[in-house]
């Protein structure tokens, strides 16, 4: 027996937002609805990842088929990292300001139609050219996957997440290789393949996307992007890169090339700054570097970027040019460093969720890279595999403890607003290292290794001089090298690669120390969604932040008149009574009804209170901004859920509408139908009509239940209680407010004995129950004990049936908790 009545609220989806996920619509999303925005998202990024993956171990034979030399090679990489460098932050920036799915969606079609230029190529400039078209799609996808995943889940609920997005990169690193070293090794096919062979992923991709994932979009009026410091820094960023690309091969390292770069570098950048500090949205907010865990975070970024991409980008080059491997077999190769970056994200992901401590894994991760490293740096061409396999899953180990958890500890110091530009940051001196690494020590090794190549024909005379003319600046084949020279090019890249680990893991010792200054603070648990009502005030929770604008002093429609009959309806009535500039608008709910008496506060990015009021009859409000700049304002009002926002404003009054979406939950009580009495301790679990659980509840000792945070809709309530029979009741979950059910529990009787036998209990015997109307209750077997057992009945008169021997009967009358000990005695007849 069960009623329900709905405490209906008006509200609208949050920020201009149209629908979505209901969790989404107010700040926290369930279990369910973060997997299904997560499907899609996941997808997307594996598309990202295995497209670049899977070029890396068809390289070789890429540049050997049109035309290059070591430094095509290098700049076949860097060109992606480059401008993904270049443009993390700006998509970062875009996150805080658009819509998320659209830049999403945006990053993934550029990284694919990148992709099939790029199988097009002819020569190594036009690869060039459309790997660095890849490189912004790709910027786009790694940031923005870090920050959907911030908005959605709190920083100590996110490691378990991330461990998802550490199996999707496992997968994709490990398939990626494979996969191109099979289609490259396939004559039918060849390498052209590895850029074609994502296409039909990624149109998969942007439907899921488009299907699964809804998250508010924060519509800002007078919001410029900042355009200018995004062309200074790119700038900036890409004449370094130049720099450490041609450094000590076109030019060498001290000379008047090296410093017009260097200085027009640091004048770009400089400029850069200057813009910054006086952007009203700047793409890399100075002021966050203030915060020392960001600047110590960023740095160590800048430095794990240079290891591990350095320490994994010429793997390729070891096993195919040092060791002889296919393409294929290359990628088989390289699986202990993935499945150690596997193991080790997965697992510290769901260590810090349980523990809410990280840092201990970042110093534990980085010390890891600079022995994983350190030991790579002995390995020679002949080095025993499984030595190498060995140093490499120590390295993977290493990087799955530090590069999400690098992200983490920075999205873990910021506001909402700032979530995305912070992200991104994180990113970008993680790809800027990468893409410095791999410039530098591309060239790097190129010297290295025409040095040793140099030494090995000493030893060979020559006659082998002669023939390895030419080769030292082209990626070789080694099928066409003669033996003796073969070998030697085989150690010249063994030894030059090595060198390049060592140099890595001197980066890696940096990486460390940073790490170690790095003070951990304890990880929040409320996403970046549900934050934005939150941390805005510098206070914790929803009541904190009813507390911060309860200070408002209660007005009534006689304190705040409504318009008079000259104002329009469509034009707030309220004036700012002070001099600043004027903030004003309405706060309506669900259809664009107005939220009379609803709280609204201005506020600082710094959490200072600049100003309140309280909405009029028609919605109205109206605050004073103290001058131009960026604020957060908040908006609460009983039975709808607090909605935050940021607020840019110039020189002008700026209109700004809020609209506010109500709470929903269940809220219950469980009586025993016998006495009324509550019940405490029953379980309550909510399933769909579908049969999926939705949430779980355990009554208090009032009997009473709430749940929150559930789909509007038909549902279902089951509620079981030791003692009673479950019951289960049909439920219409409410749009808006607090849906009420009450449950009443009937007790449920049992019925318990022993079936025996002349010698004793008798095991294997079938027991039927059977109620007075003739129905069949219930059948049961005794065990070797010769129990059986009946549960959940119904009170009233029963006849127990036992069968093994000739059957035998006997009634039983079942009241209250029904009756135990019931013996049945079967013996054969008399003869």
């Amino acid at each position: 027996m069960a009623t329900t009545t709905a405490e209906r609220t008006h509200a609208g989806p949050p920020g201009g937002s149209s629908g979505g996920a209901p969790g989404a619509l107010h700040g926290q999303m369930s279990h369910r609805e973060i997997m299904e925005a997560l499907s899609g998202l996941l997808l997307g990024m594996f598309v990202a990842m295995i497209s670049s993956t899977i070029v890396s171990n068809a390289l070789p034979e890429i540049i050997a088929d049109i035309g290059g030399g070591q430094s095509a090679y290098t700049w076949v990489v860097t060109s992606t990292l480059l401008t993904m460098t270049a443009t993390t932050p700006l998509w970062g920036k875009m996150a805080d300001l658009f819509s998320k799915k659209l830049l999403m969606q945006i990053a993934l079609v550029l990284f694919v139609a990148a992709s099939a230029v790029a199988g097009l190529a002819q020569n190594p400039e036009q690869l060039i050219a459309a790997r660095a078209v890849q490189g912004i799609g790709m910027g786009g996808l790694t940031a923005l996957a870090q920050i959907i995943m911030a908005a959605m889940i709190s920083p100590r609920e996110r490691g378990r997440y991330s461990g998802y997005l550490g199996a999707v990169f496992a997968v994709a690193t490990v398939g990626g290789p494979l996969l191109g070293g099979v289609i490259t090794d396939a004559d039918s096919l060849g390498w052209r393949w590895c850029f074609y062979v994502g296409i039909p992923f990624a149109i998969v991709a942007f439907i899921v996307l488009q299907k699964t994932l809804h998250l508010p979009v924060v519509r800002r009026e007078g919001v410029k992007v900042d355009w200018a410091g995004a062309f200074f820094m790119a700038a900036g960023v890409c004449l370094l890169l130049v720099w450490v690309t041609f450094a000590g091969d076109k030019y060498d390292w001290a000379s008047w090339e090296t410093a017009a770069m260097v200085g027009g570098s640091a004048a770009l950048l400089a400029i850069f700054g200057l813009v910054e500090s006086k952007a009203a949205e700047p793409i890399v907010p100075l002021r966050l570097f203030r915060n020392r865990t960001i600047t110590l975070s960023s740095l160590a970024s800048l430095f794990v970027g240079v290891a591990m991409f350095a320490g994994t980008i010429f793997f390729s080059q070891y096993f195919q040019l040092a060791r002889d491997k296919s393409p294929t077999m290359a990628g088989v190769m390289t699986i202990p460093m993935i499945a150690g970056l596997f193991l080790s994200s997965t697992i510290s992901g769901q260590v810090i969720t349980r523990t809410g401590k990280w840092k201990a894994w970042l110093v534990v991760g980085a010390a890891l890279i600079v022995g994983g490293l350190g030991m790579l740096g002995t390995i020679r061409y002949d080095t025993e595999y499984w030595h190498v396999a060995v140093f490499m899953a120590v390295l993977g180990l290493g990087v799955g403890m530090t590069m999400q958890n690098l992200v983490l500890s920075t999205q873990n110091q910021v506001a909402p607003a700032d979530l995305g530009a912070a992200s991104s940051m994180v990113t970008f001196f993680r790809s800027l290292g990468g893409a410095m690494g791999v410039s530098a020590l591309g060239a790097l090794m190129a010297n290295r290794i025409g040095d040793y190549v140099k030494d090995g024909l000493a030893d060979l005379g020559p006659r082998y001089a002669a023939m390895a003319q030419g080769t030292s600046g082209e990626i070789p084949d080694m099928d066409k090298i003669p033996e003796p020279l073969r070998t030697v090019l085989e150690s010249a890249y063994g030894h030059g690669i090595a060198d390049i680990f060592l140099v890595a893991a001197a980066a890696a010792v940096v990486a460390l120390v940073f790490v170690v200054f790095i003070k951990e603070v304890p990880l929040k648990t409320k996403g970046g969604l549900a934050q934005a009502a939150e941390e805005a005030t510098g206070v914790d929770g929803p009541a904190a932040v009813a507390e911060a604008v309860a200070g408002v002093p209660e007005q009534h429609p006689a304190d705040n008149p409504a318009p008079a009959a000259s104002t329009p309806a469509s034009t707030p009535a309220s004036t700012p009574a002070g001099n600043g500039i004027a903030l004003h608008g309405f706060v309506r709910g669900a259809g664009s009804v107005p939220v009379s008496h609803a709280a609204v506060t201005l506020i600082s990015l710094a959490g200072r209170q600049l100003g309140r009021s309280v909405a009029h009859a028609d919605g109205s409000y109206a605050v004073d901004a103290p001058g131009s700049g960026t604020y957060v304002l908040i908006a609460s009002a009983d039975g709808f859920q607090p909605q935050a926002s940021t607020v840019v404003v110039g020189g002008e009054p700026v209109a700004y509408d809020l609209l506010l979406s109500g709470t929903t939950g269940l809220k219950g009580i469980v009586r025993s139908g016998e006495d009324g009495a509550p019940v405490q301790g029953a379980m309550v679990i909510v399933t769909d009509v579908r049969g999926d659980l939705l949430s779980t509840g355990t009554t208090v000792a009032d009997g009473t239940f709430f749940v929150n945070e559930l789909v509007p809709g038909p549902a279902t309530v089951a509620v079981n209680a030791e003692g009673y029979r479950p019951h289960a009741v049909p439920i219409e979950i409410g749009a808006t407010g607090v849906t009420r059910v009450e449950v009443e529990l009937v007790t449920g009787a049992r019925l318990t004995g022993v079936v025996k036998a002349a010698l004793g209990p008798l095991a294997d015997a079938r027991v039927t129950l059977v109620d007075a109307a003739g129905n069949v209750v219930g059948t049961a077997t005794t065990g070797a004990d010769g129990a059986y057992a009946f549960a959940d009945l119904d009170g009233g008169e029963y006849t127990v049936l036992a069968t093994s021997y000739p059957p035998a009967a006997s009634a039983v009358s079942l009241t209250g908790h029904g009756v135990d000990g019931h013996e049945i005695l079967l013996s054969h007849p008399e003869d």
